[in-house]
């Protein structure tokens, strides 16, 4: 069932084409449930942020009880257990290497605290290093500083005046990634830039664009001979995603400081965390007030939150948690390996849990004509799959079973089949 707006001015929505939202009631696994109790598959995991599935029992306990407990405290001369717990968990999950943790609430702030804590660093140690480096066809968030360090265009074109200058690098497409490697030495070397920041293995918003994990290990190695801070945003990318728990132990990088958000919680609840090697944090460490890292917001390490992920770091623990990503990777490799030869479709690929495919068009991109019809196609159907334009892509949570997928990638194919006949 849907129903009509009411004031509320939803995200990435145009209020004139879609005057009316699905009312959602409650979540169950890898299902939602309208009020009229239809069950709809989430195939994109709620915008990428619900891992073990909705609703998990071992989250919501700890939410509960945490709740009655102490359910929020500034975090400027206090912490608490749950935060104090969570950065033990991380340091110990995390690339080795990486030795503080900064608790934010979202994905864009996890970004923006990383690149304030990068000129921060230079700043803090006397050397004028002001520049960022960014890799074309980015999206690191809808804050100003995570704008900035996008890609230009769609997004945030009406925003340019509060935007800054960066250096960009061309994605590095099959057979051309050595003109990226070029791009990146040069810019490191000639620009002095404070850092470069990417998204490992996959470029998400960008159209799930998917590159090599070598290709990663090279780029990490290029800023580490020109003292570049090398940032990885996997705010997406974490958490499983690309099928080990961080995308930067596939090229076996360990980021100088890295963005961790969505699944942190399991999808539960906002939180965020930039992580940092320890001499970033020691250039801010000091008795002159002034190298003070001047960041936070009112809710940082809220304590339900870090509760939250707490119990979510808890199911990362258990080897059953990773047995179950390995088999959701080979599901999917399995339900993907037909569209290979499917002539309506190309660049089809996987990376871990995720595939994507771009269904052909003549007007591809973010705005691509058939991009409305294949939400509403899929909503019919029962499925909460978002194509970004031409582009669909699945990422279930990993409770995801194989009749589901099986659903998904039917309904793929025929809309693929609806979109022919109607053309």
């Amino acid at each position: 069932m849907t129903q009509k707006n009411s004031a509320i001015w939803h995200p990435f929505t145009q209020h004139a084409l879609q005057d009316r939202m699905t009312k959602i009631v409650r979540g169950e696994g890898a299902y939602l449930y309208t009020v009229d109790n239809r069950r709809i598959i989430d195939a994109i995991s709620s915008w990428w942020v619900v891992t073990h599935g909705h609703c998990h029992p071992h989250i919501v306990e700890a939410i509960q009880e945490q709740a009655g407990k102490l359910n929020q405290i500034i975090f400027a001369g206090y912490t608490h257990d749950p935060a104090e717990k969570v950065a033990e968990l991380l340091l110990r999950l995390a690339p080795c290497g990486l030795d503080h943790v900064f608790f934010s609430d979202s994905g864009s702030t996890s970004v923006e605290v990383a690149l304030k804590m990068a000129l921060g660093y230079w700043h803090n140690i006397g050397k004028q290093r002001k520049r960022i480096v960014v890799m074309q066809h980015s999206y690191h968030g809808d804050t100003i500083g995570a704008m900035s360090v996008g890609a230009r265009g769609l997004f945030n074109a009406a925003y340019g005046p509060l935007l800054f200058d960066v250096s960009s690098i061309p994605f590095p497409a099959g057979g051309r990634e050595q003109a990226t490697l070029d791009a990146l030495e040069s810019a490191c070397r000639n620009e002095s830039p404070a850092a470069f920041i990417v998204e490992p293995l996959i470029l998400g918003a960008g159209g799930m664009l998917m590159y090599p994990a070598w290709m990663l290990k090279e780029m990490k190695r290029i800023c580490e001979a020109s003292d570049v801070l090398f940032i990885a945003d996997e705010v997406m990318t974490g958490w499983g995603r690309t099928g080990t728990l961080f995308a930067c132990e596939q090229a076996n990088v360990t980021p100088d400081i890295g963005c961790y958000s969505k699944g942190l919680t399991g999808g539960a609840l906002p939180l965020a965390v930039t992580l940092c090697r320890t001499d970033i944090f020691n250039a801010h460490y000091s008795k002159d007030r002034t190298r003070t890292f001047f960041h936070s917001s009112s809710y940082t390490a809220n304590p339900v939150a870090c509760a939250a992920a707490k119990a979510n770091l808890d199911l990362w623990q258990d080897q059953g948690s990773h047995q179950r990503l390995a088999a959701v990777a080979s599901m999917q490799e399995q339900q993907i390996e037909p569209f290979r030869a499917d002539l309506r479709f190309a660049n089809v690929r996987r990376t871990g849990t995720i595939t994507a495919l771009d269904l052909k068009t003549s007007d591809p991109g973010y705005l691509a004509g058939i991009g409305p019809k294949l939400q509403v196609f899929f909503k019919e159907r029962n499925l909460l799959l978002r194509p970004l334009g031409n582009t669909i892509y699945v990422m279930p949570p990993y409770c995801v079973t194989a009749a589901d997928l099986d659903e998904i990638y039917a309904a793929i194919g025929d809309a693929a089949d609806a979109l022919a006949r109607e053309h």
